[in-house]
């Protein structure tokens, strides 16, 4: 196989995305000469525009002008005139399935799931059992177009544009930006992976006594609650950014960061790509959801995950007050903190607990 036009698919959330950059690498590591084209949702867009290792962005939005079929058929067969020869689509959805299948691109290669017959290549998909990093799974199913890879590291983009825009907003909270900074993200998609606002608020308290850092809170539109409990329960100043700053202008942020604190979310994959080490707090222990598979990957980074014993965990729908969770103390994140801030000895880029 030699293909001359490539279109990567990947429509889901912006971790997954950040966590599949080191797969547009590996295809123009492999086809230098080729076309490459990666296809995301409108807010992943800032995650791979500006990647040198891309021809184009393709924006899909499932959620918006394309959320009809008509609206999908239509962007499907527009696609055809871009002449892609071969599809890798590296997250299962009918939607892309059936995009790939309506672009006309012959070479469509994929996971068993969905709408999988619409697929020229079938791969087994057994990412569910949590064998291996999420990335590694990405990289797996590019030797099904003979790319075997070089490295494995994260690449997102800091657009000058993003960090004039974020120097911009640190000022009108009053702050220069130019002192030590540490994030903070209490957000996440999923109960289950929210470590309780009040011990973020605790932690933060405890982090202004001990050091001179300027801490910045940081929260999508849906993490609005979280913030908003946080901020209740500090005693002390932060620089609140919630829901005030774009991907891009996130990882211009975190760039600027000594250490960014969060729960098991998208931000900690853009910090590791910026090259700030990651405090993590996990909970789930179902299979395929712990930090085996989704864990950050920055040889600074820390992750903090205990097993409280349940047989079978339920995830969002757990019956036990997610034990897991709150087994985690404030000072279990104070002192990987210490840690990474180098007042303690301690091996970086491990699991603690689990």
């Amino acid at each position: 196989m030699n293909p001359k036009r490539i279109l990567l698919i990947r429509t889901d959330r912006i971790g997954d995305v950040v966590l599949s950059t080191p797969a547009i690498k590996a295809v123009r590591d492999s086809y230098p000469d080729s076309y490459i084209a990666v296809m995301v949702k409108p807010y992943a867009k800032d995650i791979v525009e500006g990647n040198p290792y891309l021809n184009e962005v393709i924006v899909y939005d499932k959620d918006g002008v394309h959320n009809s079929f008509f609206a999908t058929l239509i962007f499907g067969l527009g696609l055809r005139r871009k002449r892609f020869d071969t599809a890798v689509i590296l997250h299962p959805t009918n939607r892309s399935h059936i995009v790939a299948f309506l672009a006309g691109i012959p070479n469509r290669v994929g996971y068993e799931k969905k709408m999988a017959f619409l697929l020229t290549k079938k791969i087994n998909d057994k990412k569910f059992l949590g064998e291996k990093h999420e990335l590694d799974y990405t990289l797996d199913i590019l030797k099904n177009i003979g790319v075997v890879p070089k490295d494995r590291d994260l690449y997102v983009p800091v657009k000058s544009s993003s960090e004039n825009a974020i120097n911009i907003k640190l000022a009108r909270e009053g702050k220069s930006g130019s002192g030590l900074l540490i994030a903070v993200h209490p957000g996440a998609s999923c109960p289950s992976k929210r470590w309780p606002a009040e011990r973020f608020a605790l932690l933060i308290d405890r982090l202004k006594e001990r050091y001179e850092f300027q801490i910045v809170v940081v929260a999508g539109p849906a993490d609005a609650a979280e913030a908003a409990e946080l901020k209740k329960n500090l005693k002390s100043d932060v620089i609140n950014l919630s829901g005030k700053t774009s991907v891009g202008e996130l990882a211009a942020l975190f760039k600027k960061c000594r250490l960014f604190i969060s729960n098991d979310s998208g931000p900690v994959h853009i910090a590791s790509a910026v090259g700030t080490p990651c405090v993590v707090i996990f909970g789930r222990k179902q299979r395929g959801l712990g930090p085996k598979r989704w864990g950050p990957t920055g040889k600074s980074d820390i992750v903090l995950h205990k097993d409280v014993g349940c047989a079978v965990c339920l995830a969002h729908n757990c019956k036990n007050g997610f034990k897991c969770l709150r087994a985690i103390t404030v000072d279990d994140v104070f002192s990987a903190v210490t840690i990474i801030l180098g007042k303690q000895g301690g091996k970086w880029g491990q699991i603690l607990f689990s």
